[in-house]
Parts: structure tokens; sequence; C-alpha cells
């Protein structure tokens, strides 16, 4: 006989067949592996927070709702105080009597007493009165 003949295989020393030794396939016992069992107590737990959290769905969403609308509403509010600002300048400007008189003249034609007021007339349609808004 050969060496290679006698020779075992590390598998062999160790007392276990090697595959192509064996005729009969070999089972493996089954090994009880812990499954997701949940315990009463758990199950009631995670009740509690599933209902808890539908609970707390409408309220988170009509806080997030007032704090949109609450953003829209300052929005509007700065561009009313804009609005605010330039009409108080406009109004400021109308109190001076100097820009009195010229609204006065260039958009109601109004003079001065013994001044003699001229209107053009163009010679195709009717005359385009000043821009006084």
């Amino acid at each position: 006989m050969s060496a290679r003949t006698t020779a075992t295989s590390p598998a062999a020393s160790r007392g276990k067949k090697s595959r192509t030794a064996s005729t009969t396939p070999s089972r493996r016992p089954r090994v009880h592996r812990p499954g997701t069992r949940i315990s009463g107590r758990a199950a009631i737990l995670l009740f509690a927070v599933f209902v808890t959290g539908m609970f707390a769905i409408a309220p988170t969403r009509a806080v997030l709702d007032q704090r949109a609308r609450l953003q829209a509403l300052e929005r509007e509010a700065q561009a009313l105080h804009r609005d605010n600002g330039e009409l108080a300048r406009r109004l400021a400007d109308l109190e001076n009597p100097v820009t009195l008189e010229r609204i006065a003249r260039e958009c109601l034609g109004m003079v001065e007493p013994g001044e003699i007021a001229f209107v053009t007339v163009p010679k195709k349609g009717a005359p385009t009165p000043p821009d006084c808004g």
C-alpha cells in the first residue's frame, strides 16, 4: 500500500466521517431557537403604545396646521405693516401745502383767482387726464 491510501484525513482523526465515505445522509439534531414570542404584559404594553400613538396623531396634526397658519398670518401682517408705512408716507405728503396745490392745479384744473386756465385739446380724440393716483 502506498502512503496515500493509508493516510487519514484530519476529519477522520477527530472522529468525524468524511462526506464521501458516508453513504447515508446524517441528520442534524434540531436546535431550538428562541422565537419572537411576546408575553402577555408585552402585548398589553404594545397595544397601549399603539393606542396612544393613534390618539396622538390628531393633536400633532392640529399643532402642525396651526404652526403653518401662524406663519402665513405673520407674513400677511408683515405685508400689511409695509403697506401701512407706505400709506403713512403718502398721508404726510398730502398734508404738505405744496403737494396739495400741485394736485389741485394738475388733477383738478384749479387756478388762483385772476389766473387764466388753458386746456390743450388734441386734434384727434379726447384729452388724456393726468395721472393723479
